[in-house]
């Protein structure tokens, strides 16, 4: 074990020439990082988690119920012990064969079986009060920490010269309200890595995943090397975006449209432009040029590099997807809600009654008779879930 640490710790790897960790140890005159500190996040993560449970049945919920945010989930499928098997034992989302033979077992037309599998998926999507919980906490905390940020980087050289990130290194000592401020990012984005399994589900679950695996990788590795200074710029730029995102959030879930789509569409520029603008001209530019000018290349840089360098393509990616639905705001006239998260819908979300498949039941629902009505009830439904 000792030597699998000592090859681990390896100082050729993680410090410049002629540094060792000795010369980082903490004295009485300076302290510098050192790894045991990032122990503490995980019990503080677990604090911030029952924080954030006490924030949303105390504080969220109550102004959620007071802005009339609505309370109750998504309309519940009629219960049906053979589809009930088939949805938790085989499939959610039937293809057109099973759809066929279930549909002959059950004595009801496809459309009725695709509408119950559509509400039973739905039963188990979050309310819209739980989502608000869930954006009213993640606004709060981003709100204090992008303010806890900004008031800390303003004091420092760095905030205003990136090479001043790189004056002194390796031997910056460790202020306190630096540490402060990485240990409860670091705790945050533990806590968010295990929350997100019981979190609300949303399409880019894999992609966010990566983020946060990528985020405490960085956080971590830039603590272990004293990369802090520049770590902080990053913190705080990635928060500036999140706090306006998640009120845009708010205000959709509180049907207040307009400030919505306001929120929205600052949310897109503040987020292109701080991630495809700053981060690239401003902190790549300084971790992969300034950095090699004044200290030369030791591997652990280039994994740093490598770790922000794909941070940057998540920022691409998700650029791509605001783009996208701000074209579609643009076009209808208003923005979409996030739909990552999406309650599946259809025109014929109110009938719950299955439909026998004999003529007669089919010409009366309908209204036409043959593909002719099919075809057009499907459309129905289409432009629904579309909108």
């Amino acid at each position: 074990m000792a030597g699998i640490l000592a090859w681990f710790w390896n100082e050729r790897f993680w410090l410049p020439h002629n540094v060792t960790w000795a010369d980082l140890q903490s004295t009485e005159e300076a302290a510098f990082p050192q790894a045991e500190d990032l122990y503490l996040a995980f019990p503080l993560a677990f604090c911030i988690f029952m924080i954030r449970l006490l924030f949303e049945r105390f504080i969220a919920k109550p102004c959620a119920l007071g802005l009339k945010v609505q309370a109750n989930g998504p309309q519940k499928a009629q219960p049906n012990a053979i589809l009930e098997k088939v949805f938790t034992a085989i499939t959610k989302h039937p293809d057109e064969k099973r759809l066929e033979g279930l549909s002959k077992q059950l004595d009801w037309d496809v459309r009725s079986i695709q509408r119950w599998f559509r509400q039973r998926r739905n039963q188990e999507k979050p309310s819209t009060l739980t989502k608000f919980c869930e954006s009213m906490w993640r606004f709060t905390f981003y709100l204090y920490i992008f303010t806890y940020g900004v008031r800390f980087l303003k004091k420092t050289p760095w905030l205003w010269n990136t090479r001043q990130c790189w004056n002194g290194y390796p031997y910056q000592p460790l202020m306190p309200d630096l540490h402060y401020y990485y240990i409860v990012e670091l705790s945050f984005y533990w806590s968010l890595m295990f929350s997100q399994f019981i979190d609300i589900k949303r399409k880019d679950f894999g992609i966010m995943f990566t983020h946060h695996i990528v985020t405490v990788t960085l956080i971590t590795f830039s603590y272990v090397t004293n990369l802090t200074r520049v770590g902080t710029l990053t913190l705080c730029l990635h928060d500036a975006a999140d706090v306006v995102l998640e009120a845009a959030k708010m205000a959709n879930y509180c049907k207040c449209q307009k400030l919505s789509d306001l929120l929205f569409l600052t949310f897109a520029i503040v987020f292109i432009v701080s991630r495809l603008g700053i981060y690239p001209l401003w902190i790549l530019n300084t971790t992969l040029f300034e950095l090699y000018e004044a200290l030369g290349n030791f591997p652990a840089l280039w994994v740093f590099n490598v770790l922000l360098v794909i941070l940057q393509i998540l920022h691409c990616f998700w650029s791509y997807l605001i783009i996208k639905a701000a074209y579609k705001a643009i076009s209808k006239g208003k923005v979409a809600k996030d739909d990552r998260s999406d309650i599946e819908s259809s025109s014929d979300e109110e009938e719950t009654v299955p439909r026998s498949k004999t003529p007669h039941s089919t010409v009366t629902t309908n209204g036409t008779g043959g593909a002719n009505g099919t075809n057009g009830y499907l459309s129905g439904g289409t432009c629904s879930e579309e909108h």
